[in-house]
């Protein structure tokens, strides 16, 4: 039934929708659409807000993903002496910060009046911006540890707070495709980036400075650009969208809030304790922890055995496919309403190219395996993400618990920076096998989570077909398996 309807989804009275599950701290929504479009007015409608903040939002962090993995193969590793464990520190810091500074950026957000959450972006985007530019005028180690720390600092609030700040928009079932397009920047970043470095690699020199220096300094300066292009075009929250009517936000709003609830009793501290008590946070939490941690894994060794000009091209196809795949799996898990099963077959997946890894086999049978892993882990991402926004409700809840689930997610980065030590090199051994272990660990989780919530929705249907409640209001109860 779409979405325009006076009236919520209604399970089928034979058996648990697998498309369906329940959350306990929300209370049962009466509330009936008064604005009705058809079908096509509707697709217009979302097409219009997509073109307002998707292209944006997407090129904004694209730009904060691009430096993630390239300078080490443009010369930082020889020029800073990064030897021994120096640039897996280098790359730890960087994730240390961003997981410890998520939760209160996103707390912060919820103070900033919808009128100035563009601006509260910007600010965080101009901090990203300034700090990479440091990064390529850096001359020694501990002056690249500071400044990734920094770096993490500043990005902290801008994955969740945006990941957050689009539930604010969409209704559930159209908001992993959303969540997917955002996320699909870092796949794009992957293929953008390689070939962006393998251009500012002819930029040695130039400036007295090495070509990965450039490739900072350029991104960087891009990065300004687009920041202050998205303080005129990114709109705030829908009521106060000016490029929406008056009946156009009323529908937006009656549709985003269909079985959710973000009206939360007691303070705001009790508010924020809930989301850290909620089993739901830490068990997606490890499941992103699961794709986090082989994705930045295979993102920061990726030069195959070949020169550094071939790596970097060949990094592109994997990329494209992988944003291709994250998108596709988004749009049927949105139309099926279901992100369980994508998320196990994305954990199976990339477990089948780490697999592939980690054995004898030879450079072009390595190279089709990280095809596998890295389709996999990209696909997995925004599926978690949206699984739990779809599940938590009441809007600190809800930011406080994204904003922990990132976090968890990103602490997968120090793993990986760690795990993959110089000395494993070139087959990486224990790093691979490590990352096997943790896609082990998300998809018993995925299965665990899938059980509890199918058990909670029997028990919710069973009470409440025993006390008479109408389909219509129990159903508003019930999310997505």
């Amino acid at each position: 039934m779409p979405l325009h309807s006076d009236k919520a989804s209604i399970p089928e009275k034979t058996g648990i929708p697998f498309g369906l599950i329940s959350s306990p701290d929300v209370p049962t929504v009466r509330q009936s659409v008064q604005v009705s479009l058809d079908p096509e007015q509707e697709r217009k409608l979302w097409r219009k807000i997509d073109l307002h903040l998707m292209p944006i939002i997407s090129l904004m962090y694209l730009f904060s993903f691009m430096d993630r993995g390239n300078a080490k193969l443009e010369g930082l590793m020889t020029q800073l002496h990064l030897t021994g464990s120096r640039y897996n520190v280098a790359l730890s810091v960087f994730f240390i910060s961003y997981g410890l500074f998520e939760f209160p950026a996103n707390i912060m957000l919820q103070f900033v009046r919808p009128s100035r959450q563009c601006g509260w972006f910007l600010f965080i985007t101009l901090l990203i911006t300034n700090e990479r530019m440091s990064m390529g005028f850096v001359k020694s180690y501990p002056q690249l540890v500071a400044i990734r720390f920094l770096l993490g600092v500043a990005e902290a609030g801008f994955f969740p707070g945006v990941a957050f700040f689009l539930t604010m928009w969409y209704p559930k079932y159209k908001l992993m495709y959303r969540i997917a397009l955002f996320t699909g920047a870092a796949g794009a970043a992957g293929a953008f980036s390689g070939l962006f470095a393998y251009g500012i690699a002819f930029m040695n020199n130039v400036g007295h400075l090495e070509g990965w220096s450039w490739i900072f300094i350029i991104e960087g300066l891009v990065t300004i650009v687009i920041s202050f292009v998205a303080v005129l075009v990114l709109a705030d929250y829908p009521g106060t969208a000016k490029f929406l009517s008056v009946e156009e936000r009323q529908f937006v709003e009656q549709q985003r809030s269909i079985g959710i609830v973000d009206d939360e009793e007691g303070t705001v501290t009790e508010r924020v304790l809930s989301a850290f008590l909620d089993w739901q946070v830490w068990l997606t939490g490890l499941m992103l922890m699961s794709f986090m941690a082989p994705a930045y894994g295979i993102t920061f060794f990726l030069p195959f055995g070949y020169s550094v000009p071939i790596s970097q091209l060949l990094t592109v196809p994997i990329f494209v496919l992988a944003t291709i795949s994250m998108i596709s799996a988004a749009h049927f898990s949105d139309t099926m309403k279901l992100r369980s099963p994508f998320i196990i077959v994305a954990e199976f997946v990339g477990m089948v190219g780490y697999i592939i890894q980690i054995t004898n086999a030879s450079t072009g049978v390595k190279y089709f395996g990280t095809y596998l892993a890295v389709v996999g882990m990209y696909t997995g991402v925004p599926c978690v993400v949206g699984w739990l926004a779809n599940n938590l409700h009441g809007r600190y809840k809800r930011a406080v618990g994204m904003a922990l689930q990132a976090g968890m997610g990103n602490f997968g980065g120090i793993i990986a920076s760690y795990i993959f030590r110089i000395q494993d090199e070139p087959r990486f051994i224990l790093g691979f096998a490590l990352e096997i272990g943790f896609m082990c660990m998300g998809l018993i989780a995925a299965v665990a989570a899938t059980y509890v919530y199918h058990r909670a929705n029997v028990s919710k249907i069973v009470r409440a077909k025993r006390e008479g409640m109408n389909e219509t209001e129990y159903a508003a109860d019930l999310y997505t398996i």
